[in-house]
Formats: C-alpha cells, structure tokens, sequence
C-alpha cells in the first residue's frame, strides 16, 4: 500500500516562473551559468548558487546557511508564494514527439524502509549525509525524487479529468521544450488518488536514489530531536515527482576509458575473444541494436561485440544487465578497472549523440577505446529493485528532467 500525500508548495508566481525555474546545475556550461546569473535576478539558481552574490566560491556549512538566505530574499520579494491549501500538482513537459506527465505529491520515508519504494542503486553514506545536512540547514527541497508506477488506468482517468481544467502554469523555456501545471486541491480529486495509491504495492525509483536516502536520514535526525515526535511531521515525508512507466524513457550511458592496462591492441582483442564474437564494422558509426550486443571502437574502428552465452553463465537478474555483463566480462577481468564509481580511467557519457563524442574523444587520444550499450528497459529495473539487487553505476540515464523551483516542499 503506497503513501502519497497533498502538500503546500512554494511555488513562483506565475508571472516570473518561467524566469525563475531552472535545468539542473550540472546542465549549465560555465558561460551559460555565468550569463544566467548575470542577467536574470529571478532564477533559482541565485538561490543554489549564493555566492555569486559575494563573488566568492562558498562551501560546507558557509554555502548551505547562504543557500536559506537567498531563499528566504525570494520569499520576501514574493518571487515565492506558498499555497494555502494542500495540493498534489500535475506537471506535463513536453519535447519535440516526447509528451510525459505525472505529478509532485509527497511520499513517505517510511515506505522508502518498508521497500514499497524500491530502489536499484547503491548510494554513498558520506553523500546522504552531506545532503541530508544541507536539507537540515536550508529547509527545503526543490528537487523531487523521480518515482514510477504500472501503468494504471483508474489514475489515469483523475488526471485527465484535472488537465481539462486551465493549466495554472504554461511556458516555454528557451530549449522549446513546453511545461504546463495544474493544481489539485479539491478534497475529492485528492482522496480519490490517494485511494488508488493506496492499492499499489510498490513504487520504484528512477532517479533520485541519494535525495531519498538523504530525506530518510534527515527523518531520523529530526525524530531523535524531537521529543513531541508524532510520524505526521514534514520530515517524515520528502518531495517526489510520480509518473506511469510508460511515460519514462531510458537511454543509456557509453563507457570509455583511457587506456588498455598495459596490453597491446592485438593482446586485447584476443582476450576479448574468450567471451565475444566479434566483427570489425570500419570506421562508420555503430550502435548495437539488441541485448547482449555491444559496440566498441579502438584505433579509429568500430567493432561488434555479441556475447559467447555459452561460455558466460546467467545466475540472476543481474548476471543478465547488459552493463553487468561489461564489467565482468571486460572492465574488471580485462581492463582492471573494479571501482566503476571512483575509478578515474573511466568515464561514461549518455544522450542521443554520444557515439559521436565518445569517437571524437577516442581520436583525439583522451580515450583509448570506448563500448556502446543498448538502453535498460523497465522491467529489467524493476527486476533488480523486486530482488533486493544493485545496478552497476551509471546504467541508465533517465528522463524526463524535472526544472528546479516548480514546487518546493519545506520541512
């Protein structure tokens, strides 16, 4: 039984929002943030980036008490309002031929305990305590964790009825991708979608799997601070965006690293021989086109890679990830790279258009040979998250990428 929840959002008023919302900040080249920055007032990332104010590099407790500050000058100047009612808040973006909808609500932490919320990935303790003190310190989130669910008609049905109505926002933001949002505080329409939540047994994680373990840390922080401690506070909940698995789409991330580990092409190639029938394909691009297919390109060709199953032995879910499957055929036995997360010979990149980066950066030497993927579907990730199993990094790249600053949920 999965737990949503209305909550006030501060949200931007609608004359500044397309102003004020922003792509994440890693998105941002230094120019584009610097330009930002200087010519618009209103974008939220003055409030995640405070120190520009001071033209000063801030950091640690300094950065995270000026993250609060700005925040607080955006309320004063009313670029923020907080709503009076409890609401859940539908939000459509649109891209090109892409249309995904679903909408912020807040889920609960103790679900996240329970595994109703099920996750795929490994986080990192010092992240999510760093994070969950950045929380404690500013008292708010602006980035919602991106949540799945089956596909489901009755929930489908509620939220076509509230996007008949006027959206309360619709804009379009310099990339031409569309975003519209409505408000859902009718005591009706949010009981409704509470109920049908209430008979869904599990919610999966898409992306977002440090934010929540950070809201569940802050939860446990605040209760052991809390004598009057009651389960309904704030805390006990953090801000998610919930969308149909339909709706979601999953690219995947290329893998390129900076040298062979010492052996010569010809030595590599044969040891790749162990586990894969190969093919050189030239120096035209390729991509793999099905599961346990790869690409790789070295030394100015591409080369297909299709796995020896009968020499590779299936063993559960995870033995049969395409990027498993890599790491132990060819980055750990072959490559000696065994931390995928820190190791720094390696590096991954993702979108429609990487093979054409991971290329360029081969031939200009910053690589020395790079291995294409097909992307992860669904039910492979849910498959993990139902076993109690951990994707290798960088598996999947998902979207839709939500803009900060739509909706803001405070503790």
């Amino acid at each position: 039984m999965a737990v949503i929840k209305p909550f006030k959002a501060v949200r931007p008023t609608k004359d500044k929002v397309a102003h004020v919302t922003s792509r994440s900040y890693q998105e941002y080249s230094e120019e584009e943030l610097e330009a930002t920055l200087r010519f618009n007032p209103f974008s939220f990332l003055h409030i995640i980036n405070p120190g520009y104010k001071f033209s000063k590099e801030v950091s640690g407790e300094e950065r995270f008490k000026l993250v609060h500050n700005r925040y607080l000058e955006f309320l004063e100047d009313n670029i923020f309002l907080k709503d009076s009612k409890d609401s859940f808040y539908i939000y459509q973006i649109e891209k090109n031929n892409f249309k995904t909808c679903g909408f912020f609500c807040a889920t609960s932490v103790q679900d996240y305990r329970d595994d109703i919320i099920k996750k795929h990935e490994d986080t990192l303790s010092q992240r999510e305590q760093l994070f969950a003190k950045y929380l404690n310190t500013v008292g708010f989130n602006a980035e919602p964790v991106l949540i799945t669910y089956s596909d489901n008609d009755s929930i489908q049905v509620l939220i076509d009825l509230e996007k008949q109505k006027k959206p309360e926002y619709f804009f379009t933001t310099p990339d031409k991708i569309k975003h519209s949002l409505w408000v859902v505080s009718n005591t009706d329409s949010i009981q409704k979608l509470i109920c049908e939540f209430k008979k869904i047994d599990s919610l999966y994680i898409a992306d977002g799997h440090h934010r929540s373990a950070s809201s569940n840390v802050l939860a446990r922080m605040s209760k052991d601070r809390n004598p009057n401690h009651t389960g309904k506070e704030p805390y006990n909940y953090f801000m998610s965006y919930l969308i149909p698995e339909s709706e979601i789409r999953i690219y995947e991330f290329n893998r390129m690293v900076r040298d062979l580990n010492g052996l010569t092409k010809e030595e590599f190639l044969i040891r790749l021989d162990a586990f894969f029938r190969m093919e050189n394909k030239g120096s035209v691009l390729y991509k793999p086109s099905k599961k346990h297919h790869f690409s790789m390109y070295l030394d100015g060709d591409f080369y297909s890679l299709f796995l020896r199953k009968k020499v590779y032995g299936f063993t559960d879910t995870l033995s049969q990830l395409d990027t498993q499957i890599l790491y132990k055929t060819i980055l750990e036995p072959i490559l000696g790279i065994k931390d995928l997360r820190n190791d720094e010979r390696i590096h991954y990149g993702c979108g429609k258009h990487n093979v054409i980066q991971m290329k360029d950066d081969i031939d200009n030497g910053k690589f020395q040979v790079g291995f294409g993927l097909v992307p992860l579907k669904i039910n492979e990730l849910k498959a993990i998250a139902d076993a109690g199993l951990v994707m290798p990094p960088k598996s999947t790249y998902i979207e839709p990428k939500l803009r900060s600053g739509m909706a803001i949920y405070e503790f």
